[in-house]
């Protein structure tokens, strides 16, 4: 959530930079709610300090033996209509909340100017993409002539954009999230958390997806109490909120955390898109990465994020770029943010596979999630930043296609070869 003060004493430069996400945007209808809120609050004070002065007046007069009923009778007045203004800046409180949290973050200032992805800017590749001599197979037609990846089982089960994974190919999945843990865990200073899976409405609305994006979430319905309950869409959610309403010593800060999750999407508007195979399905596995920062160390932790995630990629000999996402193409929390794209052979093409942001003070404002200087003065706005590390489904994707072979079995990366029992190869039967 953008600061409304900031709103209201920078309008034109937080047009600018929204503006710069896409389409035009006007910042009347929040200026107006700020306006009417401290309008009514200035009044209210002003009638609480007559109030107290009045008391005062009073209660002198009760202490020389008079009887003030003209005094106290306005005095009454003044209450009840306390009360009711009182009851009005709830109320313009939480109209101003509501629209506060529909705008999105402001970009920083280094993130290129875009409206859509092929505005983005390639920062790096890494690897040297595999010369076949054959023509490469997509991951799905690979799995399903394995008979490791079960698509009609799935849907029978549940419904399309879910997979079955039989045999090695659930070992390897199991094999990768055990793969990136260790390696996140030992070698990067992130903490591991098991969080849970399904969050009340102030933990989503806390981390930005309520209730801007309500529509990509799966929820469920207490009986007994009727509260909603949601389905994390990535760990970022459960981790983030970890600390909500805390005041951190900064000596404590930056924390580094990962969680291994399934996570859940309806993929709400993305009809006809990757209808076949893995790439966009309701449920996957994911090994996210969060960090809690100061704001001064914040753009240092998004590079180390990114080069965390992108040591999984090295470590799998798996080629890949590295992507800054333009204004346009950014997420609603996000003021900074890189893609990591593997290539898929079998598409000819790189795909994401991770996405890292900064969201600075955005997630902590809504949370109130604080800091307390070391140096002492007032607490300060935590920094949040999060990044798939990787996500699980779509490096098994990326695993198939790489390490396919002529006959149709697929190699297991070295590296990944003591998660699977010292096994180097995937074939049918598998």
């Amino acid at each position: 959530m953008l600061d409304v003060r900031l709103v209201r004493e920078q309008t034109e430069m937080v047009e600018r930079a929204l503006a710069a996400r896409g389409g035009t945007v006007s910042l009347r209808e929040v200026l107006a709610a700020d306006a009417d809120r401290r309008a009514l609050l200035q009044e209210a004070e002003e009638l609480k300090a007559q109030r107290n002065r009045a008391s005062e007046a009073i209660g002198q007069a009760k202490r020389r033996g008079e009887t003030p009923e003209a005094e106290l009778a306005r005095m009454r007045e003044v209450s009840e209509r306390i009360r009711a203004l009182d009851a009005r800046v709830k109320e313009a409180d939480a109209r101003l909340q509501a629209l506060a949290l529909e705008l999105p973050n402001l970009p920083h200032a280094s993130v290129p100017v875009g409206v859509t992805a092929e505005d983005n800017v390639e920062v790096r590749r890494w690897g040297t993409l595999r010369r076949f001599g054959f023509e490469p197979r997509q991951h799905f037609e690979l799995g399903e002539a394995l008979g490791l990846l079960d698509f009609d089982r799935a849907s029978k089960i549940a419904k399309s954009r879910f997979v079955v994974l039989w045999g090695a190919a659930a070992r390897l999945s199991r094999a990768l999230a055990q793969f990136m843990l260790d390696l996140h865990t030992r070698e990067h200073g992130f903490t591991e958390v098991w969080v849970p899976h399904l969050v009340n409405a102030e933990t989503v609305t806390g981390v930005g997806l309520l209730p801007k994006f309500e529509e990509q979430l799966f929820k469920t319905i207490e009986p007994e109490a009727g509260r909603a309950l949601y389905l994390i869409p990535t760990a970022e959610v459960s981790v983030t909120a970890l600390h909500g309403g805390e005041i951190l010593a900064e000596s404590a800060l930056p924390k580094r955390y990962c969680a291994f999750t399934p996570c859940y999407r309806r993929e709400a508007g993305t009809y006809g898109q990757d209808t076949k195979g893995m790439i966009r399905h309701h449920q996957f596995d994911k090994v996210e990465l969060v960090k809690v920062t100061t704001p001064a160390q914040s753009y240092d932790e998004l590079e180390s994020l990114v080069r965390a995630a992108e040591t999984v990629l090295q470590r799998l000999e798996l080629p890949y770029r590295v992507v800054a996402l333009c204004t346009g193409d950014m997420g609603f929390q996000s003021a900074k943010t890189y893609d990591l794209e593997v290539w898929l052979p079998g598409q000819a093409r790189y795909r994401e596979i991770s996405s890292c942001s900064n969201c600075e003070a955005f997630q902590a404002r809504r949370l109130e999630l604080k800091y307390r200087p070391a140096g002492g003065g007032k607490v300060e706005y935590c920094h949040t930043l999060n990044g798939s590390g990787l996500a699980v489904g779509r490096t098994l994707i990326a695993v198939f296609e790489n390490y396919q072979e002529v006959d149709g079995s697929v190699t297991i990366p070295e590296a990944l070869r003591p998660y699977m029992g010292g096994l180097d190869r995937i074939a049918a039967g598998g």
